[in-house]
Order: C-alpha cells, then structure tokens, then sequence
C-alpha cells in the first residue's frame, strides 16, 4: 500500500508584466476505491484576487482563480499525500469484444454504463477506418475483451519508440502510427481512437508515476513528470486502466490526477493572460514514497 508525497509545480515567466490572468487548474488528484487523497494544497503566487472551485462533467474537481495585478511570474504548485491500493483485477471470459461493441452500440445501454462521452470523436480523437484497420491484428473473431485491451497495450509498447522530440499536440494518431514514435500522451490518444473507432468506449487518465533514480544515484526533485495512460470500458465492471508507455496495467505506481475523452479536458493547467510579451513554461515534478521524503527535507 505505497503512500507518496507529491508536488506538481507549474511556473510561467512572461518578458512584459501580464495582468488580467484568468487560469483553470485539474490539479486535485481524485478520491478513488483504490487511492486516498490527504492534505491537498493548491498554492498560487502571486496571491489570486480571486478563487473557486467546481467539478467538471468527468467528476474532475476544477479550481478557478484570477491574478488581476502586475505580475511577471506565475507559479501554481500542488501538494498532496496520496496512497494506492490495489486495484481490482478485470473479469477475464465474461464478453468478447464483438459483444461489447454491439452493447454499446444501444444508445440506452451505453448511457447506462456512463460510456456515450467515450464513444464519439473529442478534440484530440478523430475515428476513422485507418485506426479500425490498423487495431485489426488485435481484434480476432471471439476474443474476450480483456485479453484484447492487452494486447493492444503490448503492441503499442513493443512496436514504438519513444521519442518526446517527435511530437506536439497537433501531432494526430495517423503520423503517431506512420513513424512509430511518441510519447504517453501520443501512445493514450492512439489507443483510444483505435478503439473509438470499432465501437468501444475508451477514456484518457492523467496522472503520476513512480520512478526510480538510476542505480548508485540520489534521487532528484523535480525530475519525474506527470503521466498519461488510457481507460477501456468492461461494461457491467468497470474501466481497465492500460499504460502503453511500460506495456503494464495501471497499478499502485500509477497516482491519478483526472480523466476525460483527450487531453485537452485534463490539462493541469489553462488560462488568458492579457500583456506578458513572449512566454516560458517550467514544470517540476515530484513523486516521493514515504520512506525517502525525509532524507530529502521534504
């Protein structure tokens, strides 16, 4: 049952002084049957004029706040202890993926397993017959639903190559599948629009994970990253969670954030600013067990 510190840190640098910041963070990791969240703290700086929260249509919770002042940096920083238990394991045998996507395919059967949002084109996702014939290998006549969510993950995994210089958010899954290469995010979107297109459900999970320094080395702050992964449907058991990155299952090492139908319903982080000139991102990332935070004066 790991317990971590996290600590999501987002710094914006402008040229000119930006006023009139209007921002919306998913920065609250959610409360789930296999994740406790404890002391979750938001810290914006400057200090906002103004604050709020809600939750979005996923359940996501969303902060709102506005930096109205002068200000030539913005630094949003998330603190939280988190802890992860096991996950259920899916139901191996009990549908085919022919018989969730006639399922699914009734309007009032995929409303009832909260599916419809998952099923349609989304601003990252676009399906297309290119993606069903490219998921085809995977998709042998009887195969259960489970076996085949798996085999789609290995392929991802064993087939590209990661490369975080290859892509940006215009990036579509065509060109992800044309040179084999990407990053998380690429590798989540991919997989969701291959299955979207066949007629099941898929979602994308923002989130953590945990890494490890290399053998011999002290562990640097601020050198993990945040972390996608995708979600399909088993209809009448729940969502299996898939990281094509590492061609595991989401485990106890993956802490979620947020999900949605792409990433752009996850971003950590959007907003306006007016002025500003010319802008810098920095983000740091720390995901601590429990039993190294003190050594690190954490």
């Amino acid at each position: 049952m790991p317990r971590y510190r996290l600590r999501h840190t987002t710094r914006y640098r402008y040229t000119e002084p930006a006023t009139l910041s209007r921002n919306e963070a998913r920065l609250t990791p959610r409360t789930l049957s296999y994740q406790r969240v404890e002391d979750i703290r938001l810290e914006v700086l400057p200090t906002p004029e103004y604050q709020s929260q809600y939750l979005d249509a996923f359940g996501n919770v969303v902060s709102l706040f506005n930096v109205n002042a002068p200000h030539d940096t913005l630094d949003v920083t998330m603190h939280a202890w988190i802890t992860t238990l096991p996950r259920p394991e899916p139901p191996v045998g009990k549908m085919t993926w022919e018989e969730c996507r006639d399922r699914l395919a009734q309007e009032h059967y995929a409303q009832s397993q909260g599916a419809l949002p998952f099923l349609q084109d989304s601003t990252f996702i676009r399906r297309c017959q290119a993606l069903a014939d490219w998921l085809a290998p995977c998709l042998t006549p009887g195969r259960d639903l489970v076996e085949m969510a798996d085999a789609l993950n290995r392929r991802i995994f064993e087939e590209f190559t990661y490369d975080p210089s290859f892509s940006t958010l215009e990036t579509t899954s065509l060109e992800v599948i044309q040179h084999k290469r990407g990053v998380c995010q690429d590798y989540a979107h991919l997989a969701i629009a291959a299955l979207r297109s066949v007629g099941l459900a898929a979602r994308y999970v923002s989130g953590y994970l945990e890494t490890a320094p290399p053998p011999g080395q002290p562990r640097l702050i601020g050198s993990d990253a945040s972390h996608a992964w995708f979600s399909v449907l088993i209809p009448e058991w729940g969502w299996l969670a898939l990281d094509p990155t590492n061609g595991t299952r989401a485990s106890e090492q993956h802490p979620v954030l947020s999900w949605g139908r792409d990433y752009a319903d996850v971003a950590p982080l959007k907003g306006v600013v007016t002025g500003g000139g010319m802008q810098t991102l920095e983000v740091e990332v720390d995901v601590i067990p429990e039993d190294e935070v003190a050594a690190l004066g954490l």
